[in-house]
């Protein structure tokens, strides 16, 4: 190894750049504080990006600050996954051995992934979440690192960056919340064309205000004069440096290279091209330092010394007489670590490779895959497989190729690398047919399939197929997100299997379809598994046939739930079962619970569903996972509210602490709606929040935000509940609709409606949910609906614009509610109620009626429902037995409640109906009746024009009964609209009814009577 070699080209200076040094301290300082710095520096080639970091990092380290650099690896064309962070990983864990050790702890197997050091890595299930879990657990790791020392991360050359490093940088970026930390990554941004990866990255990140960028500009000619006098060691001549300047244009690479030129009296002409200016100091050197450049240039962005003297094939001496030659010309420096070697910059390695012959291109690859061969220690073990594939496919070699892209594609598929995967097993797929068929012949799938199911692999012996390879590739694709593609290798394999039937195979195709259909918003799915079941239906059974009759149960429960599904989940469970398949075996059975719940067979879906939450401890993080989501919901389907928090608190630990991502945004979301009925209000709003993590899937945030805006209308907050009703449209789609997620939104919108005077829009409403029944087992959803809709038409009852289609709106909820089943206590409850409201709606609800509601919500924890339904029972006690004494008691309790909850709307009907009542609530007198209007500044006209308003008179019949012009009858609704802030004549009348502004006159006892309500 080379010491002690001077260089004369870099400046001994920093130059400039003191407002971006300005931004990066300043960064520092805040992290420093605790707030966590995010950065990206950007600039084109040669603009000083890399010696910025250098300048900034001496900064750091002199304020105590831990440096970690890490760059990206490029091989050939394409970069090492993760190896930034496995390089700035390796830092840390040199520099803070026993703090990164405390961090990784319980973790070390997962994070080996990306820090080999730490642990062997295990295999398992590859899902949708693994790689997101390991996003995750490498925040909670940097976090953690850095929760007392402030630590600064730079990963530089992103342009260069594999697809697994920039998911993961990414996820870091909108993350990263706590801890004294910086991270600063930079790029190339004259390399950025319109079709680069890099590209979707940087316009996602500039819609976070977290991250600063910084773009650097090219010196002026002040600072190139600056930039050759350090270079020179003298004050350069004016004249010089305007030529410079000009033919540099300020960039300071290209300033140090013809500053260096011109020192040797070997300035290029000025027509000469940019790479031969760049080449001038190559050419220069020793014919054996040249070909140890060239092989250099060829072997990788930076390349150990070790293996530079096996591929040279130069003694000892001469290897290190060409390296002094091309270190000390600048041309070559020594990596970091000390061990290797790499160009001082990389524009000079791309003009050296670039001035290879293509023989002589495949010539090093060949050399360098050979000496990999001969001595695997050449290179770190995360990246052998990576250049071996790499350095074999550019020597092409098919037959030496093949091989080595599956055996980096199933290490790729090892650490959750899946973009880079998917990109190895799409050249598998164009290196196949080139490959002799005896190479082929000795590729065992036991090694190369690890995602994809088989149900013949025998371990070393049974052959790998193309078919094998296309089944990777599409896991691949969808568990990286690269859907499009993924789904393109669906239809190339379907193509192909109908020359050469095989109905396991094509049906697993077909599952992947429906997945990857249902993911891209292109379908709901059902037709592609539709066809996988024809496809095994008489075959004997095998795990492909268990995990199909899986995902029908699935998606049968969600879309399409009833006898169907439940017949579809018991036979999943039973396939599973024999072919020893545990985890599809335990993700049917926590289906087949909850559709036995559905079904009213409580208990035993319960227990069915505790006993997989038992089993799924020793098993797949995947399966544990839906346990923490399913079985709380269910529990909360039934009323039992307390025991899902229990489960979802349990849950919500073990989410985070195994980084599974969407199930803990589904238990954020399930756990708002089952505090929303305990009526921790203010929990259930706490939880809506953590659901909204930028990094959560879109479904969960959708169901939170239907919680919301239920939240928001027991609040009295109805724009708010409309906004967070779009938000949930948005979020869920217009694909694939489910019962769990139409109904909850049918029922905010047609609140909403109502409480805007539109009562036919929310019949409107109503119909829609209901035209053609409620799916089997969706009582849960259906009850509240029904419930809200009958609410509706009580309150809209003598409302005029309510009055035609009033009788047939009745009979429609009746007709539904008849449909629904009440086999748990909740469910009956909700039937009382409805059942209730309809004879309230008919004027013909009685005290006993209403008492019959609140006997059965008493017992079930539900004190926002409980106190509705009591303020109903002392309406009814006040206008049919005139019990004022009891009536009391309910409206103190009711009222004590509304304070609690907040509910607004509910607080502000209990006020009224004491008012009107004459009813202390406090035990002093009770005051005199309030005008509901007076706050609203009407004139006494505008209140006799509002009253017929509300009647349902149009201008001009106000007019004749009040003696005046229809013009001027219209100017008066104006002005009450604009008073009472509405948008409409049918918003008015509604406000003024729920108001009590014009109450009737009472009615007999045992009459039906027009009281106002709650909303």
């Amino acid at each position: 190894m080379l010491g002690g070699v001077e260089t004369r080209s870099v400046s001994p200076v920093f130059i400039g750049r003191t407002a971006e040094l300005g931004v990066l301290r300043e960064a520092l300082t805040r992290a420093t504080e605790g707030e966590p710095q995010a950065l990206l520096l950007g600039g084109e080639a040669g603009v000083g990006k890399t010696r910025l970091i250098e300048e900034f990092a001496r900064t750091a380290r002199a304020r105590d600050v831990v440096v970690a650099v890490g760059g990206c690896v490029e091989i050939g064309a394409e970069g090492l996954p993760f190896a930034p962070f496995s390089t700035a990983l390796r830092a840390l864990r040199l520099l803070l051995p026993g703090e990164l050790a405390a961090a990784a702890a319980g973790q070390e197997e997962e994070l080996a992934r990306l820090l080999p050091e730490l642990g062997e890595a295990p295999g398992g299930l590859h899902d949708e979440e693994a790689m997101a879990r390991l996003f995750e657990l490498t925040a909670r790791l940097l976090e953690r690192v850095a929760a007392e020392r402030t630590v600064l991360i730079a990963l530089e050359d992103l342009h260069w960056s594999d697809a697994s490093t920039r998911h993961l940088l990414a996820y870091l970026f909108r993350t990263l919340r706590r801890g004294r930390i910086v991270l600063l990554a930079s790029y190339r941004a004259d390399d950025i064309h319109r079709r680069h990866p890099l590209r979707p990255l940087l316009a996602e990140l500039d819609r976070l205000r977290t991250i600063r960028r910084i773009e650097l500009n090219r010196f002026s000619r002040d600072e190139v004069g600056a930039q050759m006098a350090g270079i020179l060691a003298a004050e350069p001549d004016p004249t010089l440096v305007d030529e410079i300047f000009d033919r540099s244009d300020g960039n300071p690479f290209f300033v140090e290279e013809l500053a260096v030129a011109a020192g040797e009296d070997c300035c290029p002409p000025l027509s000469d091209s940019l790479r031969d200016l760049l080449l001038v100091r190559v050419e220069r050197l020793p014919d054996h330092a040249q070909r140890v450049v060239r092989t250099v240039a060829e072997g990788g962005s930076s390349i150990g010394h070790a293996l530079l003297a096996a591929v040279a094939r130069l003694g000892e001496d001469d290897l290190i007489e060409a390296l002094r030659a091309a270190v000390g010309a600048s041309i070559l420096q020594p990596t970091p670590d000390g061990d290797g070697y790499r160009f001082r910059h990389s524009l000079v390695r791309e003009a050296v490779s670039d001035d290879l012959l293509p023989g002589e291109r495949s010539r090093l690859n060949r050399r360098y895959a050979e000496a990999l061969e001969a001595e695997p220690a050449l290179v770190p073990a995360d990246e052998r497989a990576t250049r071996l594939a790499s350095y074999w496919y550019h020597a092409h070699d098919p037959a030496k190729a093949l091989p080595a892209v599956l055996e980096a594609s199933t290490e790729a598929r090892h650490r959750h690398a899946y973009a880079e995967q998917l990109r190895l097993l799409e050249r598998a797929m164009e290196l196949w047919d080139e490959t002799p068929e005896e190479v082929r012949a000795l590729l065992c799938a036991g090694d190369n399939v690890g995602s994809a199911p088989r149900c013949d692999v025998t371990p070393g012996t049974t052959r790998l197929t193309y078919h094998d390879v296309l089944a990777e590739a599409t896991v691949a694709g969808r568990l990286c997100g690269e859907r499009d593609r993924a789904l393109k290798i669906t239809k190339r394999a379907l193509r192909l299997l109908q020359e050469e039937p095989d109905a396991l195979r094509a049906a697993w195709f077909w599952v992947q379809r429906s997945m990857l259909v249902q993911t891209l918003a292109r379908g709901d799915g059902w037709q592609e598994l539709a066809t996988a079941q024809d496809l095994v239906s008489g075959l004997p059974p095998s795990l492909v046939h268990a995990e199909v009759l899986a995902r029908v149960a699935n998606w049968l429960m969600l879309h399409q739930p009833g006898p169907d599904s439940l017949t579809a989940a018991e036979r999943a469970v039973e396939y599973a079962r024999m072919v020893g398949a545990r985890d599809i075996e335990l993700n049917a059975r926590l289906t087949l619970g909850g559709l036995m719940v559905d079904a009213g067979d409580v208990e035993a879906g319960l227990a069915e569903m505790y006993e997989v939450k038992e089993s799924a401890q020793d098993l797949g993080r995947g399966a544990v996972g839906r346990v923490y989501v399913n079985l709380p919901s269910a529990l909360e389907g039934v009323g039992r509210s307390r025991e899902a928090v229990a489960l979802l608190d349990e849950g919500a630990e073990l989410a985070r602490t195994l980084g599974l991502r969407d199930t803990e945004a589904w238990i954020w979301s399930n756990r708002a709606e089952s505090l929303y009925a305990l009526g921790r209000w203010d929990d259930s709003a706490c939880s809506i929040a953590r659901t909204r993590h930028p990094v959560y899937g879109s479904k969960p945030r959708a169901s939170a935000a239907v919680h919301a805006a239920h939240l928001a209308l027991a609040r009295g907050d109805d724009a708010e509940a409309t906004r967070q009703l779009a938000e949930a449209r948005r979020w869920y789609g217009s694909y694939g609709p489910m019962p769990q997620h139409s109904l909850p939104m049918a029922a905010v919108a047609l609140e909403v409606a109502a409480h805007e005077g539109r009562v036919l829009d929310a019949r409107v409403e109503l119909d829609a949910a209901i035209t053609g029944g409620f799916p089997p087992g969706t009582q849960r959803y259906g009850w509240p609906l029904l419930r809200a809709a009958a609410t509706v038409e009580a309150d809209a009852r003598g409302l005029p614009p309510a009055g035609p289609g009033r009788a047939a709106a009745l009979a429609r909820i009746r007709s539904a509610a008849r449909t629904l089943t009440t086999g748990a206590p909740v469910w009956q409850a909700h039937d009382h109620w409805v059942r209730a409201e309809l004879r309230r709606a008919e004027g013909t609800d009685t005290p006993a009626d209403w008492q019959e509601v609140v006997t059965a919500f008493g017992p079930l924890e539900r004190p926002y429902d409980l106190a509705q339904v009591r303020f109903r029972l002392a309406e009814a006690l006040l206008g049919a037995e005139d019990d004022r004494t009891r009536a009391t008691e309910l409206l103190r309790q009711t009222a004590a409640l509304a304070r609690h909850l907040g509910t607004v709307p509910l607080g502000e009907a209990v006020e009224r109906l004491a008012q009107r009542a004459r009813l202390s609530l406090t035990g002093l007198p009770a005051p005199a009746p309030v005008d509901p209007l007076t706050a609203f500044g009407l004139t006494s006209r505008e209140r006799d024009v509002l009253r017929l308003v509300a009647a349902g008179r149009s201008n001009r019949q106000i007019a004749e009964e009040l003696f005046i012009a229809p013009k001027t009858a219209s100017v008066h609704v104006s002005n009450i609209l604009g008073k009472l802030q509405v948008s409409g004549r049918g918003e008015a009348a509604a406000l003024a009814h729920r108001l009590g502004a014009f109450p009737p006159a009472p009615r007999a006892v045992g009459a039906g009577s027009e009281r106002p309500a709650a909303r």
